[in-house]
């Protein structure tokens, strides 16, 4: 069964007869435990904001669900305030038909809260052991907001909705119990009696221990770290003066003092950028798991478990390895646990059960790449037959590589072209790219899209006798060529094939609208109009290549503005578009005006200016105030790309950094 981004799932108290999943976008559905097909529960996607890091966020279900039919939901809409982005709502919805669907005009707005941001607007809601109802909220993308506890934002709240209507009791012992409730999301009223603690920076994903009842939060950091939470009544988890267990206050005089610490916290590497936070795992499938916390990381995908070391302290154990975006997991009414993705297809995101190694279908990728069929039965070196070449007019950096490409279709089928120029390739299709250096093979990576739709990469690292390539699982940093080389996990190849560009970076109308000289043959044509003649469109091209768009190399002759958006468009447009994974509203496909891109004379966002006076992420004229091209220069934590490289492109830096100079202004 497959759903549109679904971010929580979860099942009635009590009731493992039938489940709902939340989808972002604005809708609940639900589905019979066993059942192959789902019905809608609920559809508020007309009020829901579809913004950055806006939309339907969470589902908790009353504990007298099966009497009273009360749910509340967490959402954010545009009803804001002037001089705000967005409007978080807590409200209450009904079923009146025994949990098949809500009435969403029953809907009673309990709590809202203006957003500054469209971003770390947390939105997690659930019930507590004590029977009241929480919410975490991020800090709004204002960092100071987590200790002023005059407001709701970067804090967790708790709230007593057992007396129904549109009010709300406060617990007596919530720190700041008896002042002026802030159901409105007011400050300036003193303390806010909802706060049950405060101090955090957006904690997307969080649960109660249905053992213990103990709160375990994760909590996304932003440069730094990432970290994890056991939240206590009243406690201060001290962001933004500290990120996980380090200080962000310049200088030395950083005091703990009044802080609690995570039980947990990582660094940004290897593709782990934000964490997704999970359960406390009290099944039967997964003994090895019982009492450990289950948590994963949003890009990377990984999922791990928390385990004490001898003294007591958590270390990290990796469970599993993911090929998608991991936002949410959900806890059966057995306490099995369960994991969202996103795919990055419509409608096509499953929901995966954690289960033994095992029980299902074991990895039939094969080890060699001699065995995979994508290359020649005498030379693995070579293609194999009916494998389409192709060359992007503005390749992508890689670390100074030299790249062939090739794509395979199952017989009979064909590409669909997309109304945006991408290229929609059919389940069974493969993408084989060749990596050299010092003129040997290092490195193979297939990307194929499975026959369910879900697309997946895998690596092969080449033998010194350039006879046959073996899987890298996991992915590694290893000697190739001369150097390091990256080869990249199977998470961190979707994390760069995002779903907001349509996976198959490379392929697209603009892309392939150019002459290359194919090497079977010797002829040289365009890539267009030989894939055309070759019956691999499922519908004609939109015009005469001469009339279609075409991306120019970023090295070549075309006009310096032209080059660099080009650039800019291989290299960062694959996270940075409408839609893209990342907390930024940057836009940097290349059709996009320069005024259009939120890039232009924009200010750094709070805390990402690394120390540049006046930084703005582009600034026309200076590209020393300039973030992209001051990250472009960075292999660190705060790198662009932030994953893949570990070389900086000199000569696209260069280009930028002309590029920049010459800006007059964002027109």
């Amino acid at each position: 069964m497959r759903f549109t981004r679904p971010v929580f799932a979860i099942q009635a108290p009590g009731d493992n007869s039938r489940w709902y999943v939340v989808e972002n976008g604005g809708r609940i559905v639900t589905f019979l435990q066993g059942a192959n097909a789902s019905t809608e529960a609920l559809d508020i996607s007309a009020r829901v904001d579809p913004s950055l890091e806006g939309g339907l966020f969470g589902l908790a279900l009353a504990p007298d669900f099966a009497s009273s039919g009360h749910a509340y939901i967490s959402y954010t809409d545009l009803s804001a305030s002037a001089g705000f982005q967005s409007r978080s709502v807590i409200s209450r919805i009904r079923s009146t038909d025994g949990g098949r669907t809500f009435s969403s005009t029953s809907e009673q707005v309990l709590l809202t809260i203006n957003q500054p941001r469209d971003f770390h607007n947390g939105g997690g809601i659930a019930f507590g052991p004590d029977g009241n109802l929480y919410v975490g909220f991020g800090d709004g993308g204002v960092e100071e907001a987590s200790q002023d506890n005059s407001n709701l934002l970067g804090t967790f709240i708790r709230i007593d909705v057992s007396g129904g209507g549109t009010s709300y009791a406060i617990p007596g012992s919530n720190p700041f119990a008896g002042n002026p409730t802030c159901s409105q999301g007011v400050s300036g009223n003193g303390e806010c009696p909802e706060i049950f603690a405060w101090g955090f920076r957006n904690p997307w994903r969080w649960s109660f221990d249905s053992l213990t009842g103990s709160l375990w939060a994760a909590d996304v950091g932003s440069n730094i770290r990432e970290e994890v939470n056991i939240v206590e009544l009243g406690g201060n988890y001290g962001w933004p003066i500290r990120e996980g267990s380090e200080c962000r206050v310049a200088g030395s005089n950083c005091s703990s003092a009044g802080f609690i610490d995570p039980v947990f916290d990582y660094p940004h590497t290897d593709g782990n950028r934000a964490i997704t936070g999970g359960y406390v795992y009290r099944g039967t499938a997964l003994p090895s798991l019982h009492g450990r916390y289950i948590f994963a990381d949003y890009v990377s995908g990984r999922i791990w478990a928390l385990v004490p070391n001898a003294d007591g302290v958590y270390e990290s154990a990796l469970v599993a390895e993911s090929i998608f975006v991991v936002p949410s997991f959900a806890e059966a009414a057995d306490r099995e646990l369960y994991v969202a993705a996103f795919s990055g297809s419509t409608a096509a995101d499953p929901i995966y059960q954690l289960r033994p190694d095992g029980s299902e279908s074991s990895d039939t990728v094969p080890t060699l790449l001699s065995a995979t069929g994508c290359v020649d039965e005498e030379d693995s070196t070579l293609p194999a037959v009916g494998l389409v070449p192709y060359r992007p007019g503005a390749p992508f950096w890689s670390d100074g590589a030299v790249k062939e490409r090739w794509m395979a279709l199952p017989d009979g089928a064909e590409v669909s072209l997309q109304s945006d120029g991408g290229f929609e390739f059919p389940a069974g299709s493969v993408l084989v790219k060749n990596f050299r250096r010092q003129q040997q093979l290092i490195e193979t990576r297939l990307f194929m899209r499975h026959p369910d739709g879900v697309w997946a990469g895998y690596t092969y690292r080449w033998n010194q006798a350039q006879t046959d390539a073996q899987r890298v699982v996991g992915g590694a940093t290893l000697p190739a060529g001369g150097s390091d080389w990256i080869y990249p996990s199977e998470a961190q190849c979707l994390q760069c094939h995002t779903a907001s560009a349509g996976r198959t970076l490379g392929l697209e109308i603009a892309q392939l609208n150019n002459a290359v000289t194919y090497t079977e043959t010797g002829r040289t044509a365009n890539q267009l109009t030989t894939l055309e003649a070759i019956d691999m469109f499922a519908q004609p091209l939109p015009g005469e290549p001469e009339t279609l768009p075409s991306l120019p190399d970023p090295f070549g002759s075309a006009p310096l503005s032209e080059r660099a958006r080009a650039y800019l468009h291989t290299n960062c447009a694959n996270c940075h578009r409408p839609d893209g994974p990342t907390p930024s509203s940057m836009d940097w496909r290349f059709d996009t005006p320069l005024a259009n891109t939120d890039s232009c004379d924009m200010p750094a966002s709070s805390g990402s200016s690394l120390g540049i006076a006046d930084a703005r992420l582009l600034a026309p004229g200076d590209p020393g105030r300039s973030l992209i091209w001051a990250r472009m220069g960075r292999r660190d934590v705060h790198a662009m790309p932030p994953v893949g490289s570990l070389d900086i492109d000199t000569a696209g830096l260069s280009l930028i950094q002309s590029w920049i100079s010459e800006l007059n202004d964002c027109g």
